[in-house]
């Protein structure tokens, strides 16, 4: 059973575990239905979905991140997502919590037969995608194990804390298509996406609420360099281009 969005809003969290090699806080929680909310009741035919909880409260300060911005930073990835029609990011949102505060992402069940190493060596088109996001919104650890292919073919993208900075922090283990042509249909998405930016429309307005003036103004910047070169970014040769460890 998935969530909806209202219910990653509204239902309540249970907690029943820990993510230990997680860098700041996770916990994964049940998430009962408004219905089961209601009834205290948990029907065998109506399983509680995971999600992953990461309360402000447990996000370890980093020098070059404002305090307590990481977890609505992975808010403002899906977000971002969504608005480019692009199903990259889990849906996920920001809420009270049992310790506060923080995001709420449904929990991905992965595909363990696949070969991860493999995988991010590929040119799958999901990927590809991936990759024009990551430099969009500036991700700084697209590491390998961030990326999560299911057995229906997807492949999502989670822990997009450290992202969304204004001075370019791309680190990312898909480097394959440096250089290139981004394909036409993404160039379009990201065009309509500028447009729904400059329109006023609620998608700035809940940006707004979890980014910074500069981190919004630096959003767009990066949105239209990429629309206007129409190229994938290369390495910056100023720092590691690849997050450690890289999986």
């Amino acid at each position: 059973m998935t969530a909806s969005l209202v219910e990653l809003r509204a239902g309540e969290l249970e907690v029943v575990g820990q993510l230990i090699d997680a860098s700041n806080g996770s916990l994964l929680c049940r998430l009962m239905s408004l219905r089961q909310t209601v009834e205290r009741g948990l029907p065998d035919d109506e399983p509680s979905p995971l999600v992953i909880y990461k309360p402000r409260a447990g996000e370890r300060p980093l020098w070059d991140y404002p305090d307590g911005t990481l977890s609505q930073r992975e808010v403002a990835a899906y977000v971002v997502a969504d608005s480019l029609g692009w199903p990259i990011v889990p849906p996920t949102v920001w809420r009270e919590g049992p310790v506060g505060p923080g995001m709420v992402q449904r929990w991905v069940e992965v595909d363990e037969t696949v070969d991860l190493v493999a995988l991010v060596q590929s040119d799958h088109d999901a990927l590809r995608r991936i990759a024009v996001f990551d430099a969009l919104i500036n991700n700084g650890d697209r590491k390998g194990g961030h990326l999560l292919p299911t057995p229906d073919g997807t492949i999502w993208g989670i822990d997009h804390g450290v992202s969304f900075a204004v001075e370019n922090k791309l680190r990312t283990v898909l480097w394959q298509w440096r250089g290139h042509r981004i394909p036409e249909a993404l160039l379009h998405d990201i065009a309509r996406w500028l447009d729904l930016m400059a329109s006023g429309s609620d998608l700035d307005v809940l940006l707004r609420e979890l980014l910074a003036a500069d981190e919004m103004a630096a959003l767009v910047s990066r949105g239209r360099e990429l629309f206007t070169d129409g190229l994938h970014p290369q390495p910056s040769p100023e720092w590691p281009a690849i997050p450690w460890p890289p999986f």
